[in-house]
């Protein structure tokens, strides 16, 4: 049985014993895509693609501001935009447009 396997045999079993939403934390774009397709729970990715039904990004990370090495599947929206709310506003409507994650931030 490969990981990839295991993984959506747990995602189903979690969806079975109630769980309400799962979260997919660095897990490839093409098997999140298949694991939110086959789910009727909400799947939130973090480094997941775009395909999941909604995003998470820790605020550090969305502000650029996190000490050391940032996240690969992080975005700098505060460099692009210059303040801390039309960062947050960013985010929210990249996600919503389907723009963030793109391929580079994802798995």
């Amino acid at each position: 049985e490969t990981e990839a396997k295991r993984l959506q045999d747990d995602a189903l079993a979690l969806q079975t014993a109630g769980a309400s939403l799962l979260v997919l934390e660095c897990v490839p774009s093409d098997l999140a895509a298949a694991i939110t397709a086959s789910l009727k729970i909400p799947v939130i990715g973090i480094g997941a693609g775009a395909a999941c039904d909604g995003q998470v990004l820790v605020l550090y990370d969305m502000l650029g501001i996190t000490p050391g090495k940032r996240p690969s599947f992080s975005k700098d929206f505060l460099q692009e935009t210059g303040s801390i709310p039309a960062a947050i506003d960013a985010f929210v409507s990249a996600v919503k447009k389907g723009s963030f994650p793109a391929p580079e931030q994802s798995f």
